[in-house]
């Protein structure tokens, strides 16, 4: 561990301290109707980083015209925008249905109709343009693989096709008794949860993508932000896959803990928020004002801040735009 990286007991906190932060005193997390500009720059970086994995070469700004306006800007191969445009198309129906289920949930997390709906999405577009070359004629967008998978370079041998269904079956169970009380931390049983699909490996192609789509609907579904692995953390993220496949979920928890918590603050609460309303500190931080600047700032009184009785300062982005403007003028 680096000097000053905080443990991982520490990260699960500060993910639990923020998601009651969101629920006590902001109302929960919103709709995509209801904050559609969230959504928007969420979607636009889930989509780019989650095909980014896989290869892609699209860089941010071609996805976000892509997904925005329909336009294929650059020239670059027309699967990469394929790709991107049906990753984008589940994530948006991802994210309605995570918090506006209508006819496909019961009482379920998630539903068997809903695996194979969201890799149909995703993988329909690209699928029209470059199928895979192994699939036979019942392995397209939607159905599940009917042949066995080489083992993968790192070791992980996914099961006989015959093994799929019962051991997706198997998983959505495991998925959804997410909502009830663990023996081990939330985070980690989530990662288990994901890791376990890619484990059964179930389609013949897309598998991380919809393995990806599926953890954040169901975190969309327990009143969470989604989870997004960015493609710098590529190695950490298949790394920590390996070391769930040996039993140990703990680093790909904290991944994903890691990046719920950033959501929150990056894109959920300044926005539900409004200019006047107090967020903790974290909330507010941007790239030329650091947490530990604000805090410090408050600490001096330079900041207009509240300290709670949990001990954390808590400001506005009104009160940190008259901070960052009478700083300026002091220089």
């Amino acid at each position: 561990m680096g000097r000053g990286r905080p443990s991982r007991a520490l990260v699960y906190q500060r993910l639990d301290e923020a998601v009651v932060e969101l629920r006590t005193r902001l109302g929960g997390l919103p709709s995509p109707m209801e904050a559609e500009g969230i959504w928007s720059d969420i979607w636009h970086q889930e989509a780019h980083n989650s095909t980014a994995l896989e290869g892609n070469t699209l860089v941010l700004q071609e996805v976000e015209r892509l997904l925005e306006e329909g336009r294929a800007v650059g020239a670059k191969p027309l699967r990469d925008y394929m790709e991107v445009r049906g990753y984008g198309d589940a994530a948006r129906w991802v994210y309605g249905q995570a918090l506006h289920p209508g006819q496909w949930a019961d009482s379920e997390l998630v539903s068997m109709q809903e695996v194979r709906h969201i890799h149909h999405l995703a993988m329909t577009p690209v699928w029209t343009v470059a199928p895979h070359e192994h699939a036979g004629d019942g392995e397209g967008p939607g159905s599940f693989r009917q042949h066995d998978i080489a083992p993968f370079p790192e070791g992980m041998r996914p099961p006989s096709w015959t093994e799929v269904d019962m051991g997706m079956h198997d998983w959505v169970k495991e998925a959804n008794d997410l909502a009830a009380d663990g023996a081990i931390p939330w985070a980690e049983r989530v990662a288990l949860v994901h890791n376990r699909f890619e484990r059964v490996h179930p389609f013949i192609d897309g598998n991380g993508r919809t393995g990806r789509l599926l953890l954040n609907l169901l975190l969309g579904r327990l009143g969470y932000p989604p989870a997004i692995i960015y493609k710098r953390e590529r190695d950490k993220y298949l790394n920590a896959l390996r070391k769930a496949d040996a039993g140990d979920p703990g680093p790909l928890g904290e991944l994903i803990a890691r990046s719920v918590t950033a959501n929150l603050y990056r894109f959920v609460m300044p926005a539900v928020a409004g200019p006047v309303k107090l967020l903790p500190l974290p909330a507010l931080a941007r790239h030329d004002m650091t947490e530990n600047a604000l805090r410090t700032a408050a600490n001096r009184g330079r900041l207009r801040a509240v300290k709670g009785d949990d001990g954390a300062w808590r400001s506005s982005k009104k009160w940190v735009d008259e901070y960052r403007k009478a700083r300026h003028k002091r220089l």
